[in-house]
This record gives C-alpha cells, structure tokens and sequence, in this order.
C-alpha cells in the first residue's frame, strides 16, 4: 500500500506526536508497506532512528514570509528551496520554538483557508510531489491544523484522505478569541473533506467529535503502540527493594503537564516519608526555564533540593535507563491528555503509575491494570497514592508486571501498524 504521512515538525523540540507518527511510519516499513514521512514547517525530532524523508513541505521560513510580504508569494520554487533547507529549518527552529500559539492568529487563518490563502504556493508544491513523485493510494495528516489544504489534494490526488486527532485543540484554546472562532469555523468546514478519522483514545474521540461537529462514527479509535526495542531489558520488579524510593517525571517541562502539582505532592510525600526523592528529565524548552527554575527554588527552599535530580533531555537509551532507575513515574497533566506515551513507556518498563483521573489516563489503566488513579489539580490525593505505592512494594510489583505485560501485549508497534492497515483499507475501493 502506497501511504503520505504528512507531519508537523515541532520546532526542534521533542514532540509525542511526531514521535507517535515516526513509529507508526517505521512499523508500515517494516510491514511491507511503500510508507512516507512526510515532515512539514520543520523537521521532526525524535529519539529512535527518524524515517522522515529529507526535504520538509510548507517550511517555517517561507510560509513566515509569506505571510508577511507579497514578495514572497511570486518567488520562484528553486528559490524557496533554499531556505527548506532542513539543517536551515532546524537553526530556525530553536527561536521559533519560543513563539507562543497566541500569537500566531493570522498564520493560523491564512493556513486554515487553504488554495485561498498566502501559502498557496506551498500547497502547488506539495500536490506536484504527491501527484508525480508518490502517486499515494491513501493520504493521512497527523493533525487538523494542516486542512487547509485538503481540499485542492481530495481534487487532485483523488485518494482517500484521514486526519489524526491528537492534540489539536490545545493550540486552538490557546489562540485570542478574535481569531479562535474564526479558526475553529474553518477546521469544521475543511473537516466535511477528510473521508474519516483517528483518534488516540477513546476519551479524545468522544470530546473531538463533539468540539469539531463530527458524527462519531467517522473517529475510529487506534491506541499509540511503542517500539519496544530496549524495553525489554528491563526487570519486571524494577525498582523494588531498592532505597531510597524514587519518583520519577518524564515528559515535556511545562505548566500543562503539571510538574508544579509533582513537586508539591512530593513536599507533602517527605513530611510523611522522608525516604524518597524526585527524578526529573523530559525536553526544556526557552520558554519554560522560568518555571522550571522557580520550582527548583522552591524546592530549595523546603531544603529538598538534595532529594531532587534533573536529567537534560536523553536519547533513547539513556531514557530507557532513566525509567529503569525508578520506582513509579507521574505526569500529572493540568490538560486532558489525548495519548499518554510515556505511561506506555513506563509500563513497558515494568514502572507503575500514578496519573490524573482524566482524559486517555483512565482508559490505559483499565487497560494495562499498570497503574493508580487521582483527583486531577490535587497534590494531596497524588501524595497520598504515591505514599501507598511506597508503603506497599508488594502492590507496586503487580502493577508493574500488568502493566508490562498489557503493553508488550497489546501496545506494540506492529500492531498499532495492523489495526491502521485495516482501517485504511476500509477507504480503498
């Protein structure tokens, strides 16, 4: 089967979607399957082997100038090339990665009108690769954010066309209202273009389908799957009978994904039990050192800045190393995550956890038996469940082994690769 992944580049940062969509694209390879990455804005970044392909569509720079300057709008493609250039893009990135959604409202609309927008020579130019280089048979976009231009490619391409749903009201909620109405009235009309959709949990289906006006019935759910090479060398009771017992966080460092609420249910969790400490790592970006760094103030000033590691961003190994090195993980997420992969990766490393009762938390529990639910926003329910894990080796050891079993059962590569194989083919004639 001949499949265009199109993807977002996240700016440099480490992303869960790009992540999910890398992993997805290599198991279709590894099936068989003429499957391409498509990067578009910049390049992914991700920590296992990247099978993106090289040149990225819709890149940052151009679709910038073209936004701001008509001049930029007739430039000739060869020109536009260079400044695609994929090292280019990634430089670009690390000060791009600053600019906050609230301000990029009039790009959000300019993207969203498609052909009638300031980048539609982005769009001629991508429908000339599919159209001549690729010829797929189905074409899938890893968000919503990106329809603007699935109307010239239904035209063109005459291939059936699904969009991921993983995140993408996050970054509508986050635009001024002036121009969130607006955006949100165009993803529901390029919506009626798209032959069907995918979710990552049940929980986002429901809720998206509800905020974008879709029938549910048109979101079909696949759970994230992993590449679980590396995780399976971990031992099913990691952590247990070691001291002192370690909490750890792995995730992107930001007020969303609740760090803030971590460390103070850990101030509350040392009253009780001074036996224990906090291991912290996941991508940092610019913008949110100042959090970071208040909370490390804070923690300094409790006097438990001795109990508290960090870890810089790892690659693949070293983060299988970092699950292996502690007891329990919990990002206890401000937001209703769609995904959650990095409870998948803690399971898959025999690590129970304890997360917020929202979003796809509750139903990866339910489904791993991996873990403990608590009241989201609420330090003192988090402490008291990370103490009973503490106080209970015996307990952590089950839900361990559940947990790794479920996901080196059910949540694997190769068959988040089958069941969206199935689904595609459910759009083929």
């Amino acid at each position: 089967m001949r499949i265009a992944y199109i993807t977002a580049g996240a700016a440099g940062m480490f992303c869960g979607s790009c992540m999910h969509d890398n992993t997805l694209v290599a198991a279709l390879m590894a099936q068989g399957h003429d499957a391409l990455l498509i990067p578009t804005y910049t390049p992914i970044r991700t920590d296992e082997i990247d099978v993106s392909q090289g040149r990225v569509f819709f890149g940052g720079i151009n679709v910038f100038l073209q936004q701001k300057s008509a001049l930029f709008r007739h430039t000739p493609w060869f020109l536009d090339r260079l400044m695609d250039f994929p090292r280019l893009l990634r430089w670009v990135g690390r000060f791009a990665v600053k600019t906050r959604a609230d301000q990029l409202g009039d790009l959000t609309l300019s993207m969203l009108k498609g052909e009638h927008g300031y980048q539609r020579k982005e769009i001629a130019k991508l429908v000339r690769f599919l159209e001549h280089d690729v010829r797929p048979e189905i074409i899938t976009f890893t968000n919503v954010l990106l329809s603007g231009m699935v109307h010239t490619l239904r035209e063109r391409i005459k291939a059936p066309i699904l969009g991921v749903l993983q995140g993408d009201d996050a970054f509508l909620e986050l635009l001024p209202e002036t121009y969130r109405r607006p955006a949100l009235d165009l993803v529901r009309a390029n919506c009626r273009d798209f032959a069907g959709f995918i979710a990552t949990s049940h929980y986002y289906a429901d809720f998206m389908s509800e905020y974008l006006g879709l029938p549910r019935e048109r979101v079909h759910v696949i759970h994230p799957g992993l590449n679980l090479k590396g995780f399976d060398t971990a031992p099913l009771n990691a952590g247990v009978g070691r001291a002192p017992f370690t909490i750890g966080y792995f995730a992107r460092i930001c007020p969303e994904k609740g760090l803030h609420v971590l460390v103070e249910a850990f101030r509350i969790l040392k009253q009780q039990s001074p036996a224990c400490r906090l291991k912290i790592s996941g991508w940092l970006g610019e913008q949110n050192r100042a959090y970071f760094q208040n909370l490390m103030d804070n923690l300094g000033a409790w006097g438990l800045a001795g109990d508290v590691e960090h870890f810089e961003t790892p690659d693949h190994a070293a983060k299988v190393r970092f699950y292996q090195s502690i007891d329990v993980l919990s990002v206890p997420t401000t937001y209703r995550e769609p995904k959650g992969l990095y409870v998948l990766e803690a399971l898959a490393s025999g690590v129970p956890v304890v997360q917020p009762r929202h979003g796809s938390f509750p139903e990866l529990i339910e489904a791993t038996g991996g873990g403990l639910l608590v009241r989201p926003n609420d330090p003192a329910d988090l402490a008291g469940a990370l103490g009973r894990l503490l106080d209970n080796p015996g307990e952590r050891t089950t839900l361990a082994q559940r947990g790794r079993e479920a996901v080196h059962a059910r949540f694997h590569a190769a068959r988040l690769a089958d069941e969206t194989v199935s689904l595609y083919r459910k759009f083929l004639p």
